[in-house]
């Protein structure tokens, strides 16, 4: 994506090591030992999915049953929104969203902070306003797999962050250079001239297009 204006478990693994015959001859008997087969590594359990009430500073609007390790980035995700939000919004005090049955997935509907002692809806899933865009770009940061679903939620999955191509993340590059650099393009390109970087695919490239996206949306690309 060629925005030319620039603003700027692991999975445990079962080792199975198969007993070796050791033949020992003799001159007139062969007496064969067997050593000891390697005990395996225990596997490693996921672990269940827990009911939350909260994620990181913010009360969740309702009880969401969550994934570990899927809360966990949820946590670092909403600190990383909050400290690229404008200096006059609050913490997040509340956070709307819904899990999925299995505790795998979940959908952001509404993050809310005080300013001037009143509470503001500071994004909003039904609202297409730059917030929203921001609040995309927040998510791509941190997850691999972000999906806007009917009704304009944003949908994640536990995944690790990075530019795979996906048509998601395309759509979202897309959307981001046109409605937040004014930067019109149809086709997938280097991002080098927007965020300093050579290897636009790279994490460090990704990561900072989808930053500078965030601050944009939040309208605080300027301090």
């Amino acid at each position: 994506m060629s925005c030319v204006k620039s603003p700027s478990a692991p999975l445990s693994r079962r080792g199975l090591l198969a007993g070796t015959a050791v033949a020992s001859a003799a001159a007139v008997t062969a007496t064969v030992a067997t050593a000891p087969a390697v005990a395996a590594s225990p596997v490693r359990a996921a672990l269940p999915a827990v009911t939350h009430d909260g994620i990181a500073t913010a009360r969740l609007a309702a009880p969401a049953v969550l994934e570990p390790d899927l809360h966990e980035r949820l946590g670092a995700w909403l600190a990383f929104w909050s400290a690229n939000s404008p200096r006059g919004w609050s913490v997040p005090t509340e956070v709307a969203g819904q899990a999925d049955a299995t505790g795998e997935a979940f959908t952001l509907h509404a993050i809310r902070v005080v300013v001037d002692d009143q509470p503001v809806d500071a994004f909003v899933a039904g609202r297409p306003d730059h917030a929203h865009l921001g609040t995309l770009a927040s998510l791509h940061h941190h997850f691999g797999q972000v999906t806007v679903i009917a009704g304009g939620g944003l949908r994640v999955v536990d995944s690790e962050a990075g530019f795979t191509g996906s048509p998601e993340q395309v759509a979202f590059a897309f959307a981001a250079c046109d409605r937040l650099w004014g930067v019109r393009t149809a086709r997938v390109a280097p991002w080098r001239h927007l965020v300093g970087h050579a290897d636009s695919a790279s994490r460090p490239a990704w990561a900072a297009f989808t930053r500078t996206a965030l601050r944009r949306g939040l309208r605080t690309d300027t301090y």
